[in-house]
């Protein structure tokens, strides 16, 4: 049985991830009474504050990122006496001491959340290590990026394992905490409707966007060394891929989901270098209108010239027997016409159409799975148009919905890091990334950028608020297919 974590340590504990997200997630489990009791949450990071400062930084934040219906000043105030906070330069191993005595008795188990530039992993994991933070009973959370590349990614994770096996990892990616990316498993797998045609013989294609319509929103120097491909699809697409694809697990369960995953990853076929023009589209956005305003083009934004790509456009396949010869499309950008992610399920036509004769037009049925901004899932089915049909049979393609927000109004509507962070405290790591999973989506990026760097592929520009760049809607219509737009 896990034995939930008496005490949470939280790394980056004054950054824009803890003020935004990490703060209200706590402060929402803390006033709907999940948290164990006697939980403190100890945030530390460079900047010099004591208990009582830290204590004002997260008011600040809450009053700022809460929602007005969630704030109750009882609740905040409880949670805020349990915070405390101690400055550290994680760099150098001596302020660690300070830290542990700061900790005090761990013996009830400790869970640290890291969320530090890529390059502090190291030193991080060596002060926890000297200040005896790394105990059987400590379990880490790790949060994004987890390396540059495939090199960069192994070399992380062994400095991470050298201190924390496997079990005690929490590799966090925060799509995963999304209710609607869970209720893939439940659609899928909750279901006798599905599943039989879950496959090659039912399913034409598979689409998959994460579009956004912001620019670089503070994060130009993080993102342009990173590029659209690691920054969104390496993670957050591919783990939704996963899910899509997956066997059916034996039960609920960290190993068994995280097993059938990983064999899904493993088996994306590598995109050789000489079709890499053909199956990948790159794009970097150029000025335009975006939500009514008119907005600079990236180099601008960015202050310099650059070859950094803000769009991704990829036709992938899964090779195994399930998944034979079934495109997924994948795509995602800046700067787009609409703030959406989805999965498209396109299933095939039925094998003949009884109503032809008669005038009456098919469409093949399509599943619509909405994770943001609207969360729903929604069946594109046919049916007869009422009337008497002298003029022949007239069929309409009409949605059946099941609308989270509608369906399940009474229940709270949970940020994603409010499951992350209680799971981590709880050390339940089925909604995290396992080792072998990350290594596998790093193997299949790297063989496009070594594909990139050898077709010496430069992003083609498109206007801000638009689809991104006119390649790639020829990525799909040669196939026949049209982006769900």
């Amino acid at each position: 049985m896990r034995q939930p974590a008496g005490k949470l340590l939280l790394f980056g504990a004054t950054g824009d991830l803890a003020q935004r997200m990490l703060l209200p997630s706590l402060y929402g489990l803390h006033a709907d009474g999940l948290l164990p009791d006697g939980l403190t949450i100890t945030g530390t990071a460079r900047s010099d504050k004591d208990d009582a400062g830290y204590r004002e930084f997260a008011r600040a934040a809450l009053d700022e990122f809460l929602i007005a219906d969630r704030k109750d000043e009882r609740a905040i105030s409880g949670f805020l006496d349990r915070l405390f906070y101690q400055p550290l330069n994680a760099s150098k191993t001596e302020g660690f001491a300070a830290l542990k005595t700061k900790m005090g008795d761990i013996s009830g188990g400790l869970a640290i959340f890291l969320s530090t530039a890529p390059w502090l992993f190291g030193p991080t994991i060596k002060g926890l290590e000297s200040a005896g933070l790394t105990a059987a009973n400590v379990r880490i959370g790790l949060e994004k990026p987890l390396g540059f590349d495939l090199d960069s990614s192994r070399e992380i994770n062994g400095i991470v394992a050298a201190a924390f096996p496997e079990e005690r990892t929490f590799r966090i990616d925060h799509y995963l905490g999304k209710e609607t990316v869970q209720n893939i498993l439940a659609l899928r797998f909750g279901n006798s409707l599905f599943e039989p045609v879950w496959n090659a013989q039912g399913i034409d294609h598979v689409q998959i966007t994460i579009s956004e319509t912001v620019g670089l929103e503070g994060r130009a120097e993080y993102y342009d060394d990173v590029g659209a491909l690691r920054d969104m699809l390496q993670n957050h697409m591919l783990q939704l891929l996963a899910l899509i694809a997956m066997e059916p697990p034996a039960r609920f369960d960290g190993t068994a989901i995280r097993d059938e995953k990983v064999k899904v990853l493993r088996s994306l076929r590598p995109i050789a270098d000489a079709d890499v023009a053909s199956l990948t589209v790159t794009g970097q956005y150029g000025e335009g209108a975006s939500q009514g305003e008119i907005v600079a083009g990236y180099d601008a934004e960015l202050g310099k010239a650059s070859d950094t790509e803000t769009f991704v456009a990829i036709k992938a396949h899964v090779d195994n027997w399930r998944w034979h010869g079934v495109p997924f499309y994948l795509r995602t950008g800046k700067r787009m016409a609409e703030r959406r992610s989805e999965i498209v399920i396109q299933f095939k036509p039925v094998p003949h159409s009884i109503f032809a004769g008669r005038g009456g037009k098919l469409q093949a049925n399509t599943l619509v799975i909405r994770l943001q901004p609207e969360e729903y899932v929604r069946l594109l089915v046919m049916a007869k148009q009422p009337g008497l049909d002298r003029e022949g049979i007239r069929l309409s393609e009409v949605p059946l919905n099941l609308s989270l927000e509608h369906e399940f109004a009474g229940a709270r509507r949970r940020i994603a890091y409010e499951r992350l962070l209680l799971d981590l405290i709880e050390g339940d790591p089925t909604l995290f990334v396992r080792r072998d999973e990350v290594e596998a989506q790093w193997e299949w990026i790297d063989s496009i950028r070594r594909g990139w760097e050898a077709a010496a592929m430069a992003p083609k520009p498109y206007a801000s608020g638009s689809w991104g760049p006119t390649a790639s809607v020829g990525l799909t219509e040669r196939d026949g297919v049209t982006w769900n737009e």
